[in-house]
């Protein structure tokens, strides 16, 4: 997913979570099972006490249901999720408010996670705006808050493919999200976070190594070259510094850091954040390095490598390892992998012990 802005993010329209989705579609249902009037539009409450209003759709009911949908607005943000039918079901409970996972939502198989496995894919600050929302509104109406409620996403099984969903082991669709309701376009903020449930499943998992690559072609080549299982490579894209961090709090025995010479050389120089809008390779500090004043007047690490070949890959490897060893306790063992675009191998560092 690009996460390069096209306009001002001060400019940038913010959107809501499914969580924050979700929840709408439900007070909309509550709404018409108790009684009232199918609503156009609902507001709810978020955590931080914002007062979004959502246009209610597909609203329906029969003997002791109702049901009603809202269309996910991700704002600015290239969710994968944006324009996606979320729809709430309700009806009454044997007592207390009951959550159900419906058509299109994951559930969660592997410990590690915020919800146990078992149970749907609804996170907690989603369960308990919902769980709210039904408080207020059987206070308001004089009912009592025993509600059962399914949370539907018709076309959430397919994208859940291009979530992490899979690798985090949960199975059948998408996760109801979100922690302030509110999605802010382009933040890294959700991609760090994803990368953390990962570490926390593969150390739940008992995983002994795992990796973190910055795209899909370097993934494929760490995975293949040690054999791990898919729930063993954490999607690190551009975030190196947000991967290493939590792992130094949260360690693993083993990490591989996987991706081309261009990511790899800002990371060997320092760089914790590899997006090409936030770092740059400094071909100074690479031309002193290899003594070669020719390299400072490079514009691309790969046009470096072009000139001085397999002995750049091997200085960029060990300086970045030096780098991912500078932040994470002795104990975590790290290696590190290089490619080019088109998969080969250009230098890796010592695998870990009994590693291919």
């Amino acid at each position: 997913m690009s996460r390069k802005p096209q306009k001002d993010p001060k400019e940038l329209r913010r959107g809501w979570t499914t969580g924050a989705c979700a929840t709408a579609a439900t007070r909309a249902a509550l709404k018409m099972l108790w009684g009232e009037a199918v609503p156009a539009r609902v507001r709810i409450t978020l955590p931080r006490g914002e007062r979004p209003e959502f246009e209610v759709v597909n609203a329906r009911q029969g003997d002791g249901w109702a049901e009603a949908g809202i269309i996910k607005d991700a704002g600015d943000d290239p969710d994968v999720t944006h324009g996606t039918l979320i729809l709430a079901r309700v009806e009454a409970s044997a007592g207390g408010v009951v959550f159900v996972g419906g058509q299109g939502v994951g559930q969660v198989t592997k410990p590690g996670l915020p919800i146990p496995p078992g149970e749907p894919a609804i996170n907690p600050v989603p369960r308990q705006m919902m769980t709210q929302t039904v408080e207020e509104v059987a206070a308001r109406l004089g009912r009592a808050p025993d509600v059962q409620i399914t949370i539907s996403v018709p076309a959430g099984e397919e994208l859940a493919k291009k979530t992490w969903n899979p690798r985090l082991g949960i199975v059948g669709g998408l996760s109801i999200l979100g922690t302030t309701g509110i999605v802010r376009p382009f933040s890294c903020a959700a991609w760090i976070a994803s990368i953390h449930r990962g570490v926390d499943v593969a150390r739940a998992e008992g995983l002994h190594h795992v990796a973190g690559c910055t795209g899909a072609t370097s993934e494929k080549v760490v995975q293949g070259l040690y054999r791990l299982p898919d729930h063993a490579m954490l999607d690190m894209g551009d975030f190196s510094g947000g991967l290493l961090k939590y792992v130094a709090k949260h360690p693993v025995p083993h990490i591989t850091i996987g991706g081309g010479i261009g990511k790899i050389t800002k990371l060997a120089q320092g760089a914790r954040d590899l997006h090409s809008g936030r770092s740059q390779v400094d071909f100074q500090m690479l031309a002193n390095w290899l003594e070669n004043p020719e390299l400072a007047r490079c514009n691309t690490a790969l046009q470096a490598y072009e000139i001085m070949g397999k002995p750049m890959a091997d200085l960029i490897a060990a300086k970045a390892l030096e780098q991912v060893r500078a932040m994470l306790p002795d104990e975590v063992g790290a290696d590190i992998v290089i490619i080019d675009r088109a998969g080969n191998l250009l230098s890796r560092t010592a695998a870990p012990t009994g590693a291919p």
